[in-house]
């Protein structure tokens, strides 16, 4: 490795930590600044990933007005009654409810709403609150993988497509196996930390009267609040029957000649074009006849943590594409026959570079492709997929630090050695068994 190559890692590892410690948008500014510095000493800036984030900006803007018509609330309110009914089980059934709002949203900021509530129903059960919001936060992040329309799969499918690999297919193996990893590790979970009622910490804390139990939430559902969501789970259902009716494996488009209906050519909108007009068309269904105010979207907070999310994607994801470029040929040459040879050493740069590139689709972007020409197969491919998930590593991400302030028991808080916190080994353990999970299913599948 000569100085040149050393000094473009230095700063692309240097514009990653100052974004760490600028926090939020930071990160995005910084990955902006890294591309700046590595410009100025002759690399050549990478392909900026617009297509993913066009689809985090549309789907967001559904979201946002899904929010603002009392959506959210409506979800909320659905989800409190759910854990309510069933508290005991707070570390199983909380991870589950995330990991399908998340697979619906196509956005782990949609567990913001509902961590104050597991939070509240762990304390009132005596459960450990950092159990549930744990694995409920892991939960949130790897469930991008299995999502139909997170820019994460729309990004991906479309680069498998060319392997023979559809949406479907991807679909089908990321959703059970994720689901799966998901169950198995909220068990784990459930043994990890003392209990409540042995915790010094919290006997501290409840004795100065920091502990305040707040009850059920006094959150009023509206008909427009129930009406959006049905309009936005509509949208849905539309992208992915779009979907499936363009894919190669349905046949109805494709060469005429081998029994397709039409042909391929007659494709007007792709996925990623269909995915945008129907979350803006859904964001405009909502506006109307949920009678929304346009402008309030504006300021609705799933909308700002979606836009910032744009922001960091577009820097970091900028800045790793950048120098991954700029070393194709030297990466070919060492990794190429490593992944024949050890297949699952995708899964652990993927599993890497994600906790420093802070998103799923920006770790998709700019590594999968570069795997595809090292020759990966199929199978490696879509069973490391959920390994782009390990954002929970460094403490920072917006969610885990959501669930460590609304956890007023102080079981969930964040170790002097950084990575000593309650997320890691529910999230390591996690996605191991996704992969594992993946390899299995994915063999069956393809």
């Amino acid at each position: 490795m000569d100085f040149m190559v050393i000094l473009q890692l230095v700063i692309v590892l240097a514009a990653i930590f100052l974004g760490a410690r600028l926090g939020s948008i930071g990160i995005g500014y910084a990955g902006g600044l890294g591309v700046l510095a590595l410009a100025a000493i002759g690399v050549k800036p990478g392909s900026i990933p617009i297509d993913v984030i066009l689809v985090i900006m549309s789907v967001i803007a559904a979201i946002g007005a899904m929010q603002v018509a009392g959506g959210i609330d409506f979800l909320v309110v659905v989800t409190e009654k759910f854990l309510r009914k069933h508290p005991k089980y707070i570390t199983y059934l909380a991870p589950i409810v995330t990991y399908f709002m998340t697979i619906m949203a196509g956005t782990g900021h949609t567990a913001f709403s509902t961590l104050p509530v597991i939070a509240e129903v762990a304390k009132e059960q005596g459960v450990r609150p950092s159990r549930p919001l744990s694995i409920a936060v892991v939960a949130s992040q790897i469930a991008i993988t299995a999502s139909p329309i997170s820019a994460a799969v729309v990004f991906f499918s479309g680069a498998m497509e060319p392997l023979g690999v559809g949406y479907l297919d991807i679909l089908m193996i990321c959703i059970p196996t994720t689901l799966l990893a998901v169950v198995l590790t909220s068990f784990l979970a459930n043994f990890l930390g003392k209990e409540l009622k042995d915790d010094p910490v919290y006997l501290d804390r409840l004795a100065k009267g920091l502990v305040v139990m707040r009850g059920v939430s006094n959150i009023k559902v509206t008909p427009m609040g129930k009406r959006s969501v049905w309009i936005f789970l509509f949208a849905i259902v539309m992208v992915m029957v779009y979907a499936t009716l363009i894919s190669d494996k349905v046949g109805i488009f494709g060469n005429i000649e081998k029994g397709a209906w039409f042909p391929k050519e007659s494709i007007i909108l792709s996925r990623d074009h269909a995915i945008y007009v129907f979350m803006l068309s859904c964001a405009t269904a909502i506006t109307f006849f949920c009678r929304i105010e346009a402008a309030n979207v504006l300021s609705a907070s799933t909308f700002k943590s979606g836009m910032s999310a744009c922001v960091c994607i577009l820097g970091v994801a900028w800045l790793g594409t950048t120098f991954v470029n700029a070393h194709e040929a030297g990466i070919k040459e060492l990794a190429g026959g490593l992944l024949q040879t050890t297949p699952w050493l995708l899964a652990v740069a993927l599993f890497f570079a994600s906790m420093l590139l802070y998103s799923q689709a920006a770790t998709a972007r700019a590594l999968m492709p570069l795997a595809i020409t090292l020759g990966a197969a199929p199978v490696t491919l879509v069973a490391s997929f959920a390994a782009v998930s390990a954002l929970f590593v460094l403490p920072t991400y917006p969610t885990l630090l959501a669930a460590v302030e609304m956890d007023d028991t102080g079981s969930t808080k964040i170790g002097k050695y950084v990575f000593n916190h309650p997320f890691f080994i529910p999230g390591v353990v996690c996605i191991a068994l996704s992969v594992l999970f993946g390899f299995m299913f994915a063999g069956v599948v393809l």
